[in-house]
């Protein structure tokens, strides 16, 4: 049975228990879980290690135990956007050369430690809500969001070409979904994704996923 990771922050983590080794949330990675699960079962079996808040830097602080102890053969990782969000909201946040040169050395040693793995990564998006729109004592807060998380997103894309690994570029893909609906719909806070949001990342997921296989 080969095993399949999901990694990353809130959004991936999405409320899963850290009393069940298999507890997935009720985000993308249970809703893609459930899916491929039913269409191929007994082939896969699903760990969530994604964790609440975390930026790549405390992804890559506890990379032995969350990821290169629990060798997967597939797994996908999902940050950027606290990267950010610490940064405006603490002054806690990663500039996006330190988030490239921090990522840079969790997919290499990733790499060394699990050879055989393969790897998708996912670029964060922002869109317009209460959080991000939020103007205390910041009225460019939207416009610093959406800025800095291109800026994220741009480093994603370009490790993903690095490395010849699949990519998900989220923000694109919410953009077109808010034609069809407020962007409110698919996420309240403008960061994390409504029911319906994490449906949409759930079905891109899949989509990437059968390139890897």
């Amino acid at each position: 049975m080969k095993r399949i990771l999901f990694q990353g922050d809130s959004i991936t983590d999405a409320g899963r228990s850290r009393d069940n080794f298999y507890g997935l949330g009720w985000g993308y990675a249970y809703l893609a879980a459930g899916t491929l699960g039913n269409d191929q079962p007994n082939e896969y079996e699903f760990i969530n290690r994604g964790i609440s808040g975390n930026r790549v830097i405390d992804v890559y602080a506890r990379i032995k135990d969350d990821f290169i102890n629990l060798k997967p053969d597939y797994a996908s990782i999902y940050v950027g956007v606290n990267d950010v969000w610490h940064e405006i909201t603490r002054q806690n946040g990663l500039d996006t050369e330190k988030f490239e040169k921090i990522y840079t050395m969790l997919i290499d040693e990733v790499l060394e430690a699990c050879p055989g793995i393969k790897l998708m990564l996912i670029a964060p998006y922002v869109l317009e809500g209460r959080s991000t729109c939020s103007t205390e004592e910041m009225p460019d807060r939207l416009e610093r969001f959406q800025k800095d998380v291109a800026e994220k997103a741009a480093v994603t894309k370009k490790l993903a070409q690095k490395y010849n690994f699949p990519l998900i570029e989220l923000q694109p893909a919410f953009d077109e979904a808010c034609k069809r609906a407020p962007s409110t719909y698919w996420s309240g806070d403008g960061v994390h994704p409504s029911v319906y949001g994490h449906e949409l990342i759930k079905r891109l997921w899949l989509e990437t996923f059968e390139k890897m296989k």
